[in-house]
């Protein structure tokens, strides 16, 4: 080989070096220094499948604000899994953040179950005042502590939690040994027996098909989640109780707030304050336009006689107010406030 070729085909090589460099470093070297946070959702991407409506304008503001640099990668329909697997997956960080009730989470943290406790709430604005009020931060302060899970705000459900059933009810007596579908844990079971329906834990994923083929008589939530699931399809009459006014929040997990510098972190956590505001605002046109869709596909509401709700209401604060505070006595500074505003409503 001449000096003149051995020359040569060191610049080649040398010129291609350079030149990969110069592409490592043009659109992928900044695809890489995007921040991507894997979102855990287990319900439809839609308007009435409530954590959308909390995921949405956090998405739009959060790339108002920082552009591309951070990227959400959104995986509604429980596609990553159960929720009760995808909670330990965010405290591990294999996924960054979840968007779900706060009952998910009382295994691990067994105070979280208050705000399960049947109609602690008398509406989402009695919910939002006492969260706002303390509340939140207090039950925030607690799942950091055991969990290292963080949370970014407070949100509503698509409406009040309501019970639908198969055949219909008119009276409480009626849901005696009725197998509703519940939420699987202690304070939502122990609600549904003092009401005296048979409470029966099922992962949401599950609940049509488990009405479908008999082995639930019927389910409770809001009639957002009702319409999004097409539960409609395999329920026809709701009894309107109201229950629970179930907040809807979104959680980070530590390993996924780590992600996020910290000149980046504000413009983050002011998105997410954005959507809290942006879903309370939405839930109540939402509900209302979910039971009109409900209605217009055939489902027929009943009201709960009023002296039986006055009952119910007093059932709970003698059979299983003073038990849950008995066992977690930390939650009683919590509770109080909660009822003090109730009065003042």
């Amino acid at each position: 080989m001449s000096a003149i070729q051995s020359i040569s085909r060191r610049t080649f090589v040398k010129g291609t070096a350079a030149a990969l460099a110069a592409g490592a470093l043009s659109t992928p070297a900044i695809a890489a220094r995007a921040i991507k946070l894997r979102v855990s959702s287990s319900a439809p991407p839609e308007r009435f499948g409530s954590h959308y409506l909390w995921f949405k304008p956090f998405q739009d503001e959060l790339a108002r604000r920082v552009g591309d640099k951070i990227v959400l990668e959104y995986f509604p329909n429980a596609q990553l899994g159960k929720e009760a697997d995808v909670v330990n997956q965010v405290r591990a960080g294999s996924v960054d953040m979840i968007i779900t009730g706060t009952s998910i989470w009382a295994n691990l943290v067994p105070e979280f179950g208050m705000l399960d406790l049947g109609f602690l709430f008398r509406s989402y604005d009695h919910c939002a005042k006492a969260l706002d009020s303390g509340v939140g931060d207090a039950y925030d302060k607690l799942l950091q502590e055991r969990t290292g899970v963080s949370i970014l705000g407070w949100g509503f459900q698509a409406g009040s939690r309501s019970i639908y059933t198969k055949k219909k009810i008119t009276s409480i007596e009626q849901l005696h040994g009725v197998k509703l579908r519940v939420l699987p844990t202690k304070t939502f079971i122990e609600t549904f027996n003092i009401i005296g329906a048979t409470p029966t834990p099922i992962p949401i994923n599950e609940c049509y098909t488990a009405a479908q083929t008999g082995v639930v008589d019927g389910m409770e939530h809001d009639p957002g989640t009702v319409l999004a699931y097409k539960w409609d399809e395999v329920v026809k009459y709701g009894f309107l109780t109201r229950h629970i006014y179930t907040p809807l929040l979104a959680y980070i997990g530590k390993l996924g707030m780590s992600k996020i510098p910290d000149d980046l972190k504000q413009d983050f956590l002011e998105a997410a304050a954005f959507a809290t505001q942006a879903i309370r605002a939405e839930v109540p046109k939402v509900e209302a336009e979910a039971m009109d869709r409900l209605k217009g596909e055939g489902l027929e509401y009943t009201e709960v006689p009023a002296p039986e709700m006055a009952d119910l209401h007093k059932r709970m604060e003698t059979e299983l107010y003073p038990s849950f505070l008995k066992q977690y006595p930390s939650t009683e500074p919590m509770f109080k406030q909660i009822m003090q505003l109730s009065t003042s409503l």
